[in-house]
């Protein structure tokens, strides 16, 4: 179970495509086996969604255009 303990040491990171001027990022946690930890990198001690890693890859493709799920690519 994630708790906002385990995320303390959280070592997050964003996308390699996010620009450095400040934008609507997100930043994501490695290290939590089955979820994926993602909060808004404008609001660091905000809220955390806990994300099941399996709808997280589905996400990933989908923005990719790889997605097999009828989303536009």
């Amino acid at each position: 179970m994630i708790t906002a303990e385990s995320l303390t040491d959280a070592r997050w990171r964003k996308s390699s495509y996010s620009g450095e001027n400040g934008g609507a990022c997100i930043e994501i946690a490695d290290g939590f086996p089955g979820v994926v930890p993602v909060r808004d990198s404008k609001n660091a001690h905000g809220p955390v969604l806990v994300i099941p890693a399996t709808a997280w890859s589905t996400f990933v493709r989908a923005v990719q255009g790889d997605n097999g799920i009828g989303l536009p690519g």
